[in-house]
């Protein structure tokens, strides 16, 4: 009986150990923060969407993870663009989309207006120092907005 009892406590032993290292490995032993990245696609003319692609290096396995982030430049949210909401959320895929819808220009104007998104430490990531911010030009269309 006391055999048996010992066997079981030393088969649990060895399982714990053997999950303990499996764990270890998946971790790895230097365990760093996904690195996450933010570009532009590219400018934009008013009455278009663009947009701003975030990356996560590398992805994570399970889940996601909520990316904070600031908006500035000269465009301004619900004049020249739909306000863009923070935090973003990056999936498992390691990648998240920012739209920026641009509205008509009511008020007539022939100046192209930036949109810059700026990525803020968090949590369970890193900003990557090259690219933790992106900008975005709206472009004026040649079509007039309605008048009267």
């Amino acid at each position: 009986m006391k055999t048996k009892i010992i066997s079981k406590m030393l088969l649990s032993l060895g399982l714990v150990f053997v999950l303990g290292s499996a764990i270890t490995q998946v971790r790895g032993e230097d365990e760093t923060l996904p690195v996450v990245s933010i570009h532009s696609t590219g400018d934009v003319t008013r009455g278009q969407t663009g947009s701003f692609v975030l990356k996560m290096n590398p992805p994570l396995m399970f889940g996601g993870i909520q990316v904070t982030f600031s908006v500035s430049g000269t465009a301004i949210a619900g004049v020249d663009y739909v306000a863009l909401v923070s935090p973003a959320y990056i999936g498992h895929s390691g990648y998240a989309t920012l739209l920026v819808k641009t509205l008509p220009d009511l008020r007539g104007s022939s100046q192209a207006y930036s949109v810059i998104v700026t990525l803020k430490a968090g949590p369970g990531y890193t900003i990557a120092a090259t690219s933790s911010s992106a900008k975005m030009m709206i472009k004026p269309s040649n079509i007039l907005p309605c008048c009267q």
